[in-house]
């Protein structure tokens, strides 16, 4: 609203007109005298002059020079006109906008900073759960170290290089087992395990970066604190294996697309070479790159329309040709067949996979599929009012964007039931929870609502989450037995030509691996035993004509990873007389269960 004077148009006239006491009007002549005052009012008349000049006087430095001479008689306007131009308004009243949010979502400095900080906290919080964790290498983790250490000594002194890990490794052996066992040569088993911690906090870095960009700060660090607090997140940050830096390739593959979703088209190549390394560190990545080629064309769809289609092709195209090109000129595709595409099935029940994978990753599931719904049935997120989504995707685009980023996590348990087999399940879910989280940062904040309406129940969610995160680990990390004493127990028997019967003789390779190696060793898994006649035997058969023989110069069973074969083989050593027992060391497991290692050496 202004308030301002009415129009006025200036008229000719007498300054003095209104004055009855002068002495001429503006024509010249004479003003009427009233009665009684003829002749005696000359000294009012001047004061009353002189009142009018004075009220005028602040305008005098603005009134402009009157002409002298023969029109000095004629009208003008310079009074009235100067006082309607020159004298200020009165002062405008302006009724201020009022805001439709009680914050803005536009880009801040301060709420950046702010979000970051929150961020470290969540980072820090991950770090401790996983650095919590203790025990002995795990069967798989010496398997890979043990392998770097024997391909690096086979390139610098010409070491026999063990023959087979091609065929059998879920990666390749080249990349990941090589670059851990140079950081545990330097650190050991630790430092080994810290590079997968600063892999798992990369991924939880760059999860809130390309959450943040596709959303908000707040569903950004939902996300990344639900993700941070899962099991299989506290478990691979220190877990020496192939998957922590696999899940953090596709992370860094899933930032640069979203990240260069303005950008020409041919940018989007940036995440082709990243996508491919992180199949080759692991297999099993190929499962998402589907994923990754359709979010390359969701995220550029509000700013190029049906456009976005050609940075999908490209991006599909770009890693199809590298991936060509790594099959063509390496001896991976074995492990591929063998580890992944025709991987051997189980005997684990599809009820009993689904009811782990509900277990270990269900909320957060869970929580994702309900952001999903709220995200497709209102594009606005409840911040502000400004948000993007106010007037930016339409329902189809955000329930396509909803399926695509829950319906990852669903991509390992389906996989695997199809396998029959919870092998590594545990370690799989949290490749498609990691594309999960992001809906589920917006489930989060939409039970929380406005302006933090709810706070309880969004701290609700998050607890229920670390518990379950915090317990689960823990069991997790106890699953196998410390297996310091044992490597105490047979480092006396360790021989260069002998032949050595054991479950996990991984472990002991790996300690031990500057008396042993891998070559030495056979495994509970399988055998191959040729006889005097050059047959080869497999299964049971090939264990028990092996015992009677004599062939192994140490057995090694623990009751743990193969319990039945492990009884029949205790039973085989017991009846050959071939050998005596020389210890039995007890251990503990999660959740209260017990076992031994048992120890034969030959004698004869």
């Amino acid at each position: 609203m202004t308030s301002r004077h009415d129009h006025y148009t200036p008229q000719p006239y007498d300054p003095y007109a209104d004055d009855d006491f002068t002495w001429f009007n503006s024509d010249g002549q004479a003003a009427a005298v009233p009665q009684g005052q003829q002749g005696y009012g000359y000294d009012e008349q001047y004061h009353a002059y002189q009142q009018q000049h004075e009220q005028h006087a602040q305008y005098a430095d603005a009134v402009p020079q009157q002409p002298v001479g023969q029109h000095e008689d004629q009208p003008t306007y310079a009074l009235r006109t100067v006082r309607y131009q020159q004298v200020p308004d009165e002062p405008e009243y302006h009724i201020p906008e009022t805001p439709d949010a009680g914050w803005d979502d536009r880009p801040s400095r301060r709420r950046a900073w702010v979000s970051r900080g929150v961020l470290v906290v969540l980072m820090a919080i991950q770090a401790v759960l996983s650095l919590r964790l203790s025990n002995t290498a795990f069967q798989d983790e010496a398997l890979y170290l043990a392998a770097g250490h024997n391909i690096i000594d086979h390139w610098t002194n010409g070491t026999p290089l063990h023959s087979g890990y091609e065929s059998y490794f879920s990666g390749s052996p080249m990349l990941y087992p090589v670059a851990a066992a140079v950081v545990d040569g330097y650190f050991g088993l630790s430092g080994a395990r810290l590079l997968s911690l600063l892999c798992m906090l990369g991924a939880t870095g760059l999860l809130y970066s390309f959450t943040r960009r596709m959303f908000n700060e707040r569903v950004a660090l939902v996300a990344a604190a639900m993700f941070a607090v899962t099991q299989p997140t506290i478990v691979l940050g220190w877990f020496a294996t192939y998957d922590a830096p696999a899940i953090f390739l596709l992370a860094l593959s899933a930032w640069i697309v979203v990240r260069t979703n303005r950008a020409p088209a041919i940018a989007v190549l940036l995440a082709a070479p990243v996508m491919v390394l992180a199949v080759a560190v692991k297999y099993a990545s190929a499962l998402y790159v589907p994923t990754l080629v359709v979010l390359a064309a969701l995220t550029a769809w509000h700013h190029k329309g049906w456009r976005c289609l050609l940075r999908a092709f490209l991006l599909g195209l770009g890693t199809a040709a590298l991936v060509g090109v790594g099959l063509m000129y390496t001896d991976v595709l074995a492990g591929v067949q063998q580890t992944t595409t025709n991987r051997a099935h189980g005997t684990d029940s599809a009820a009993s996979l689904l009811q782990k994978s509900v277990e270990w990753g269900g909320l957060m599931f869970a929580t994702a599929v309900a952001g999903a719904a709220a995200y497709a049935l209102r594009g606005r997120m409840n911040e502000s009012p400004r948000s993007y989504g106010l007037n930016g995707p339409g329902w189809r685009w955000r329930v396509l964007l909803g399926l695509v980023l829950t319906g990852t996590a669903v991509l390992a348990p389906a996989y695997q039931i199809h396998l029959s087999t919870a092998v590594s399940l545990y370690k799989h879910l949290d490749f498609g929870l990691l594309f999960a989280a992001p809906m589920a940062g917006v489930g989060v904040i939409r039970l929380v609502g406005k302006h933090f309406r709810y706070p309880q129940l969004g701290i609700l969610i998050w607890v229920a989450a670390l518990c379950l995160g915090v317990s689960q680990s823990e069991w997790r990390f106890g699953l196998w037995p410390d297996s310091t004493p044992l490597v105490k127990a047979i480092e006396p028997y360790m021989k260069p030509e002998a032949r050595y019967l054991g479950a996990t003789y991984e472990v002991p390779v790996y300690y031990l691996r500057d008396k042993t190696n891998h070559s030495q060793w056979t495994s509970t898994y399988g055998i191959g035993y040729s006889d005097e006649k050059g047959k080869i035997h497999h299964g049971r058969e090939g264990y028990r004509l092996a015992i009677e023989a004599g062939y192994f110069d140490l057995v090694v069973l623990d009751g743990v990873a193969t319990p039945d074969l492990d009884k029949y083989l205790e039973q085989q050593v017991t009846k050959s007389g071939h050998y005596r027992m020389v210890g039995t060391i007890s251990f503990e497991l999660s959740g209260g269960g017990t076992g031994s290692y048992k120890i034969w050496t030959k004698t004869s």
